[in-house]
């Protein structure tokens, strides 16, 4: 990867060239430099600023959030990682995926040295298209990102929510460890009654309940 500038509109923008040889600036309508990354880190940072060796971290992830940037449909997808709660996240992620131009992906995805998750989680989401979160439980880190993209409305406008519920899920079907009869806080389900009320929230119950809501999105259809 190489830094250099290029013309456009009669400024020179920087340009970031991954290693197969195109920019940001070819592949998007809207290049995003560096230099715009690192001022929005220092934004969101409040009052400490980047040091020497974050500002070249966040340089070298560029070329991962490539995708993300040159993508006509971006899906940023959230959840728990337990090991049953982050394979559905992956069917999810594969479903968005099948479509043309699409890029989806989870946050462990983006592996670059990022030593603030939190800042990750907020560049990750300011350029991401759609922010899809899928919900089992009250339990994991999850919770922390559903304050987030509640509290912003440059976030709320773009997010989805797949919440799973319970009513009709045999105990033999249950590979968490949620507590079936009050599974999430009365923070979430403050959240979730905001985005049903905006038509952006899915039930389902079963994986295939799960994919279907992925469906329901990828083709604009409301949820049922």
């Amino acid at each position: 990867m190489r830094i250099g500038l290029w013309r456009y509109g009669g400024r020179c923008i920087r340009y970031i060239e991954a290693e197969y040889g195109r920019t940001l600036g070819e592949m998007s309508e809207d290049p995003v430099t560096v230099d715009e990354l690192a001022a929005k880190a220092d934004e969101y940072l409040h009052e400490a600023s980047l040091t020497p060796e974050e500002y070249e971290a966040l340089k070298q992830s560029v070329a991962e959030l490539t995708p993300i940037f040159s993508a006509e449909n971006s899906y940023f997808v959230l959840g728990s990682y337990g090991k049953p709660e982050i394979r559905r996240l992956q069917l999810v992620k594969d479903r968005f995926n099948r479509q043309p131009g699409a890029y989806a992906f989870l946050m462990v995805d983006i592996r670059s040295e990022w030593t603030n998750t939190y800042l990750k989680f907020r560049l990750l989401a300011d350029y991401t298209d759609i922010i899809v979160g899928i919900a089992e439980h009250a339990q994991g880190g999850f919770l922390v990102e559903q304050g987030y993209f509640t509290a912003l409305e440059k976030y709320f406008a773009k997010t989805h929510v797949f919440k799973r519920e319970y009513n009709t899920v045999d105990a033999d079907a249950i590979d968490t460890n949620v507590d079936v009869e009050n599974p999430y806080s009365g923070m979430q389900t403050a959240i979730f009654e905001m985005l049903d009320d905006a038509g952006r929230l899915c039930q389902w119950t079963t994986e295939d309940d799960l994919i279907n809501c992925a469906e329901a999105l990828v083709s604009d259809q409301e949820y049922r």
